[in-house]
């Protein structure tokens, strides 16, 4: 089968009898040429099959109008839904998107920037790896004037925007949610403790036990490499084995606070009476899950949206005086049934 060729703008020249410059500027209604001329060409391009050549616009100008997103796993909801805003808004601003995910491993965070680089996006928008604590490999961006956001998952100490919740809050709110509706033994999932968002909900818990005057117990805070399904059913199996097993579970996210519940059923608990869980990002299977689970609201859209218009508003700014701007948003707990009544 012959592959048809690819149409130029030097073919739409030869067909209208134009300069290929002419042709150019008509594409990109410049203000030199006449809206009859603009026009023709235009129509002319469509007719034949003419697709513009970003890339090569990117090459010769630094600025390829695409905004680059790397992020740790596609699947997860609150991911999905973050890049959903992301992309709204930078569809709405004449931007595509190039995406691309870690799996939470480091050195995959690294190819795939370099990648993103190599592409000339005009910003980067950031969700790190679970395992990142170095952040060499997006000092590239940076020396060269490109925006960057991270967002959710940032680092301690990097000039750049930053687009988070109020993770201490969250923790502090899910604990004594728990606290009230009279759990004493609260148990935490904990994600990885260099990761800003885990070391954070993780202080919220300890602070509001010790707010009302409950033991800090080691033996209950499970550290986490992923927060996956198969490591909470894990955890969960270790704490209801115990001599004194936990009143309730804190779950630094949704996934293994779903398999807690379906794990302590299995074994005979009941939730929430025995067991109350409460989670955190309110992800469609928390409404699924029976008893339908208790979580913290994570505004994965909004943040998203946030992002891509720090990228978009960067190119405006004269002065980068505004780089360590960081927007926090708020979270709310959802009382569903897996946690007990506030008594």
């Amino acid at each position: 089968m012959e592959v048809k060729k690819e149409v130029t703008i030097y073919d739409l020249a030869k067909t209208l009898n134009y300069s290929p410059s002419t042709i150019s500027r008509a594409l990109n209604n410049h203000k030199s040429i006449s809206k009859k001329t603009i026009k023709l060409v235009k129509e002319t391009a469509e007719k034949v099959g003419y697709r513009p050549n970003n890339l090569a616009a990117g090459l010769r100008n630094n600025k390829s109008k695409t905004i680059g997103i790397l992020v740790p796993h596609l699947n997860r909801p609150f991911v999905s839904t973050l890049i959903s805003g992301i992309e709204e808004s930078a569809r709405k601003a004449g931007y595509n998107v190039l995406i691309s995910q870690s799996y939470d491993e480091a050195e995959i965070e690294i190819a795939n920037a370099r990648t993103l680089y190599d592409s000339r996006v005009s910003g980067l928008i950031v969700s790190l790896a679970m395992q990142t604590e170095l952040y060499d490999h997006f000092k590239q961006f940076t020396d060269q004037g490109i925006p960057i956001v991270f967002v959710d998952r940032v680092p301690k100490t990097y000039n750049s925007y930053k687009v988070i919740i109020d993770n201490y809050t969250a923790g502090y709110k899910a604990t004594k949610h728990l606290i009230q509706g009279g759990c004493k033994r609260i148990a935490h999932f904990a994600g990885s403790q260099h990761r800003n968002v885990y070391e954070d909900r993780k202080k919220g818990y300890v602070d509001a036990l010790k707010e009302h005057d409950l033991p800090i117990d080691e033996s209950l805070i499970i550290p986490f490499k992923t927060l996956s399904f198969e490591e909470g059913e894990k955890a969960t199996k270790k704490l209801l084995k115990m001599e004194q097993p936990p009143d309730a579970i804190f779950s630094a996210n949704d996934t293994a606070a779903v398999s807690a519940i379906l794990c302590a059923k299995k074994m005979g608990f009941s939730v929430p009476e025995d067991l109350a869980i409460i989670g955190f990002n309110d992800d469609p299977i928390s409404k699924i899950v029976e008893p339908a689970l208790s979580t913290i609201s994570h505004p994965a859209l909004k943040m998203g949206k946030i992002s891509a218009k720090r990228i978009l508003e960067h190119e405006q700014k004269e002065q980068d005086d505004l780089l360590t701007e960081v927007s926090v948003l708020n979270t709310e707990v959802i009382a569903r049934a897996s946690t007990r009544p506030i008594n």
